[in-house]
């Protein structure tokens, strides 16, 4: 089974804010139940084409951490589309806790392997990568959070005639794939804003290679670094599900959202600008930040 473009499309939706400003977030979340976000669209070409070569012994191999948006996303596509899966898991320690992680315990319920490696020996993925090509060498192998050029092809998906009017785009930026296919696919006129959720110098360079265009700016967003999480950040998340009822995770949009919310209140955008954010999903996050939250006695994210 193919992955396909839903029917209805995706909706936007217009965020109540002050300052002559129009503000929309565009709900990627809701494409699918369990292939999220941008995560849908990055795998859309890199499924399909595979899928394409009729491979005999198709087998679909990536990496993640114990909380990976991606791992969920593949495992999820693989169950989807009747392929075998694996997750190379950052963190050998993981190997008998993994029914206490719900990302892990998702990913093996929709069928994927779980091989659980070092932190020294996740660092080498490209030594893994030979190697597990070695042993399956018909499988496709797709990077760390799935950015590659079938991934940056899919993001264009993201956008039609509903995005042409907006001034700015603004996405979160982990591996650059999203945002690189924004760039690339984007009206002529369109300002791309990237909030860096990630401590990366080298990701500006990996970005103008898979996008060719420089119509893009980076903010930093890491609020403390990849995967931590302030109280500020859950207060932020908290009061916009109540105000506008859309959930927010905290490693990425959440992220993104909140530092929109300040480039607003700093007078960042010009008068009557129209700003789309894009919600790439990850809300199966949320489980696993509130455990650590409960074990540090914290508030939890709604």
């Amino acid at each position: 089974m193919r992955l396909i473009v839903p029917a209805e499309p995706v909706p936007i939706q217009e965020i109540a804010v002050n300052n002559n400003i129009k503000l929309f977030i565009k709900r990627e979340d809701l494409i699918h139940p369990y292939i999220s976000g941008n995560k849908y669209w990055k795998l859309f070409y890199n499924i399909n084409r595979y899928l394409d070569k009729n491979p005999g012994k198709p087998y679909v191999i990536t990496f993640g951490g114990a909380f990976s948006n991606h791992i969920a996303a593949v495992a999820a596509a693989g169950n989807a589309a009747g392929i075998p899966t694996l997750g190379v898991i950052r963190g050998e320690e993981l190997r008998d806790k993994w029914r206490d992680n719900p990302t892990l315990l998702f990913a093996k319920r929709n069928g994927m392997n779980l091989k659980f490696v070092t932190r020294e020996e996740y660092r080498h993925k490209e030594k893994l990568t030979e190697f597990l090509q070695l042993e399956f060498p018909e499988a496709l192998v797709v990077p760390e959070g799935g950015t590659n050029k079938e991934a940056v092809e899919g993001i264009k998906m993201m956008l039609n005639d509903q995005t042409k009017d907006f001034d700015y785009l603004c996405t979160a930026v982990g591996t650059g794939g999203t945002i690189a296919g924004i760039s690339k696919f984007c009206e002529e006129n369109q300002k791309v804003i990237g909030f860096k959720v990630v401590d990366d110098d080298s990701l500006e360079n990996k970005i103008v290679e898979l996008t060719s265009r420089r119509n893009f700016d980076l903010i930093d967003s890491c609020f403390g670094g990849y995967g931590k999480i302030k109280d500020e950040n859950i207060r932020f998340i908290n009061d916009f599900k109540e105000k506008y009822g859309t959930p927010l995770e905290p490693v990425y949009t959440g992220k993104m959202m909140q530092k929109v919310f300040e480039l607003i209140d700093e007078g960042y955008f010009p008068e009557h600008s129209r700003i789309l954010c894009f919600h790439t999903g990850g809300l199966q996050g949320i489980e696993g930040a509130n455990l650590l939250l409960e074990k540090q006695n914290r508030n939890l994210i709604i």
